[in-house]
């Protein structure tokens, strides 16, 4: 069974930290592109953050630039977003993503996300 467990999410002041992790299982984590979408109360999915399968590779929406990385750690099957300077607008639920393309078929697989809210 496919599963991608999102945790670290919580309550932070602004200018706060906090590190999301996804831990994958069920698939080959490391033929993956992974990514970080997340959704804002009452918006639509933003796409946040993307690592090729091999981690050697990130890029980041304009938003987040600067402020967020995002890693994985293959052993582990997992996958991590550092968020520093956290500001109210980064106030959504973060969704884990995996996607892999085959000559025949698209893989897509989603986790439950975890609720990140930035706050004084």
């Amino acid at each position: 069974e496919v599963q991608l467990v999102e945790s670290g999410g919580g309550l932070v002041q602004p200018g706060g930290s906090l590190r999301l992790s996804c831990a994958a299982s069920g698939f080959t984590f490391t033929s993956y592109y992974m990514s970080w979408v997340r959704q804002a109360p009452g918006k639509g999915l933003e796409w946040v953050s993307a690592s090729n399968s091999g981690g050697g590779s990130t890029s980041y929406a304009d938003s987040v630039k600067g402020r967020f990385t995002i890693s994985r750690d293959n052993a582990k099957n997992t996958l991590y977003l550092q968020m520093n300077s956290l500001k109210p607008e980064d106030t959504a639920v973060y969704y884990c993503n995996a996607h892999w393309i085959t000559l025949t078929r698209t893989y897509d697989y989603w986790g439950q996300g975890t609720q990140v809210t930035v706050s004084s």
